[in-house]
């Protein structure tokens, strides 16, 4: 996703988009006597479809966000700073993600930990989006219907999230940064089937239809919650388990488990700089409105726009897959880091003009300038999820990599907030972009504040392996 689009993240964190899926781990036969095919080096078994699945419903949620940030801007007639805000808010969801992963791996619900929730999951996402496209008319009723469906997607997310780090655990870093490749690689493949239509529909039909439409996808979810590989819980053992006293027991054993793992320095150190990493100011809902309002962007040109970036997200899974996987995690950071500062500045020159000067047309500035800053961002956040699902312990799987990645996006709705509050006091508003270079260049050189942290993140590379936790 461009960076300047609304609701971005450093390194997608919550909607990876994709490309063509390298042709060296196209899906295949496994080795002899296997039953199953593979993609990325994992085997597709029921339970890794059902992972596969859910990721693309994530990706393919993107058709709705186009119409997300068009609905604010002109049918709300928010500000860039207002409509920050209302992203920020509606990506609280992802910040409790613990409390999620501590129902779905106490809780039983009908005899299941998986099953049942990633099921309702897709109902109260199909009910948010419902919501979007018929009653929702301010900015209020807006961000509750969007954070019902974040709510929806970070609740599937710590479900599949809890079976994939299940799989992780004790693998090394290659192995795992594999199965991350996949589920990224099917949220990157989502994104490319909704990319371009993002822009068209809401250009031909309007936003309602659009939101109408995405009502439907999320019950994809709730369908595929059937492929998961799990034992009913007899219901006399759902009574014990959630009874008075066993219950209680059991809701302090998983905290102390939490913090005691939590509060180890090879786990607190890098998520300190991970959250570090992501807390730094961005100006993307600035530059949505500046490329709209003032650049006449249309939904149907920024679609084709999504559907590059979406390549080259995927693309950017492939080349952390085939290449990085096996790099320093310091040495990924700091130099995707920098790189990506350097890059960052070009958007000056589309606020400025002066790509025109050289002979490149606003649009096709903006493609391949959001290609290559997705391609950067993708690669550079894989290992943030090889990291957080190695540290989890057997029986909290769910808890602690939501802990962990709840860490991370409180790091990203900072970096937005954060943003908001310099769109502001630089004085960038719907019509007024006087300031919006100097923001451009305040923002992509805090990039470079947490780097002298680097030392936080373990020295190992990822081909060796000498304990769950040693690569954290």
């Amino acid at each position: 996703m461009p960076r300047y689009q609304v609701g971005s993240t450093k390194g997608n964190t919550r909607y990876p988009e994709g490309s063509q899926i390298p042709s060296t781990d196209d899906v295949r036969k496994n080795k002899p006597g296997s039953r199953y095919y593979t993609a990325f080096g994992v085997d597709l078994s029921p339970d890794n479809m059902a992972v596969a699945i859910v990721y693309f419903v994530q990706g393919v949620l993107g058709l709705a966000r186009l119409a997300v940030s068009f609905y604010l801007k002109d049918d709300l007639h928010l500000d860039p700073a207002e409509t920050a805000v209302v992203s920020g808010f509606s990506s609280l969801p992802w910040l409790i993600k613990p409390l999620y992963g501590f129902i779905s791996d106490s809780i039983p619900l009908f005899g299941y930990r998986r099953r049942s929730y990633l099921f309702l999951s897709g109902l109260l996402g199909a009910l948010s989006w419902t919501l979007m496209a018929t009653v929702v008319s301010s900015k209020y009723t807006a961000a509750s219907s969007i954070l019902l469906g974040s709510l929806s997607v970070a609740f599937s997310d710590v479900v599949v999230d809890s079976m994939v780090v299940e799989r992780a655990r004790g693998e090394s870093q290659s192995t795992s940064g594999s199965l991350q490749s996949l589920c990224w690689g099917s949220s990157a493949f989502g994104g490319i089937v909704s990319a371009y239509f993002s822009g068209s529909l809401v250009d031909t039909y309007g936003v309602r239809f659009v939101f109408g439409v995405t009502a439907f996808l999320p019950l994809m979810t709730s369908a595929v919650a059937v492929l998961v590989n799990e034992h009913r819980i007899p219901s006399g053992e759902c009574s014990i388990l959630l009874s008075g006293s066993g219950f209680v027991e059991s809701s302090k054993q998983h905290v102390r488990q939490l913090w005691t793992s939590v509060k180890q320095p090879n786990i607190f150190l890098p998520t300190l700089f991970i959250f570090l990493w992501q807390a730094t100011p961005q100006s993307d809902s600035a530059m949505f409105f500046f490329i709209t309002n003032k650049l006449g962007f249309t939904p149907e040109f920024l679609g084709r726009v999504k559907l590059v970036t979406s390549i080259a997200s995927l693309l950017g899974v492939g080349i952390y897959n085939y290449f990085l996987k096996e790099i320093p995690l310091r040495k990924i950071f700091l130099v995707t880091t920098i790189i990506g500062s350097a890059l960052g500045m070009t958007q000056v020159l589309l606020v400025t003009g002066l790509n025109r000067q050289f002979g490149i047309s606003d649009e096709w500035f903006s493609i391949g300038d959001s290609l290559i800053i997705t391609v950067l961002g993708q690669a550079s956040f894989m290992p943030v999820l090889v990291l957080a699902a190695k540290l989890c312990p057997p029986g909290m799987e769910a808890t602690l990599f939501a802990t962990l990645m709840s860490i991370s996006n409180a790091g990203s709705v900072t970096g937005g907030l954060v943003g908001a509050g310099l769109t502001r006091v630089f004085g960038v508003t719907r019509d007024t972009f006087g300031n919006l270079p100097l923001l451009i260049v305040v923002c992509n050189l805090s990039s470079l504040l947490p780097l002298p942290l680097l030392g936080l993140l373990p020295e190992e590379s990822g081909d060796t392996d000498n304990g769950e936790t040693k690569h954290n």
